[in-house]
């Protein structure tokens, strides 16, 4: 399931996870490391939502 954030709308995508910071394609949202945040805005997985 990909989730989407609230404040600018980037969307994490399992598929490709993040590797930019260090989350490796196929990490569910639920397995990202708690003090991750948004590379786009900078907010916290907090301020994310299903997509």
């Amino acid at each position: 399931m990909k989730y989407v954030c609230s404040i600018c709308g980037y969307v994490y995508d399992p598929a490709t996870g993040d590797p930019d910071s260090g989350v490796a394609p196929g990490v569910p949202f639920a397995e990202i490391p708690d003090d991750w945040v948004c590379p786009l805005c900078g907010v916290g997985k907090d301020q994310f939502e299903p997509a």
